[in-house]
């Protein structure tokens, strides 16, 4: 079996020649990515298809963006990433619908053997991570190989998700856990204990998405 299956196939594998000419192709794409004008988006959905990466509709990925190979990344509509993404993508990533991404968050699939002998031996793998819809990571998180994150989903700044999330919860922390179930009572704040103003409130109640059209729309 060759090591680009083994790698699809979540088993581990060595990264040979065919891999790292696979990364260098992606790699000459993320740096033209790098140089792309704010929100041009004709051009960043021309790289990211070049990249290889799955786009389910609107997408923006603030640059500085890097991934390893790009077509082992699916990502939904209405999916935003703040600045210094990074996705380690040698197993599948998948993430759903209406994501928001914060400042230096990291999605790694990849991983190497605890022993040194079997770590010496250049074997590594890549686990698939699966991030469902309505889910913010916080500036600075990172999330593990093998990980399953639920549906409307809120991660903390800064923690480390090393194990599954369950829907509609807050989570934090290093290691991540669950803070508390998120419910309706919590629409009406936008921050701690700050409620929103009425003409935001109707905004809010209304689940109208503007900012989407405000980015489609800028040239």
């Amino acid at each position: 079996m060759d090591n680009n299956t083994r790698r699809l196939k979540n088993m581990a594998y060595i990264s040979d020649t065919g891999l790292v000419l696979k990364q260098f192709k992606t790699k000459w794409f993320v740096r033209k990515y790098r140089r792309m004008i704010s929100f041009n988006l004709p051009r960043a959905y021309y790289l990211l298809r070049c990249m290889g990466v799955h786009r389910k509709g609107f997408a923006y990925l603030e640059p500085p963006f890097s991934c390893d190979y790009g077509d082992n990344l699916y990502i939904g509509d209405n999916f935003y990433a703040n600045t210094n993404f990074t996705v380690l993508d040698v197993g599948r990533v998948t993430i759903g619908d209406n994501a928001q991404i914060g400042p230096n968050v990291t999605i790694t699939t990849a991983g190497h053997p605890l022993h040194p002998q079997a770590r010496n031996t250049h074997y590594e793998y890549g686990i698939d991570i699966t991030i469902g819809d309505n889910v913010w990571l916080g500036a600075g998180v990172t999330v593990l190989p093998g990980v399953h994150i639920g549906n409307n989903v809120t991660i903390g700044a800064g923690s480390v998700v090393n194990r599954d999330i369950p829907d509609n919860v807050l989570a934090a922390g290093v290691p991540c856990r669950v803070i508390r179930e998120i419910t309706d009572e919590d629409m009406k704040y936008y921050f701690r204990d700050r409620v929103f103003d009425d003409e935001a409130w109707e905004l809010v109640k209304s689940g109208n998405d503007d900012w989407v059209n405000i980015i489609k729309n800028k040239k």
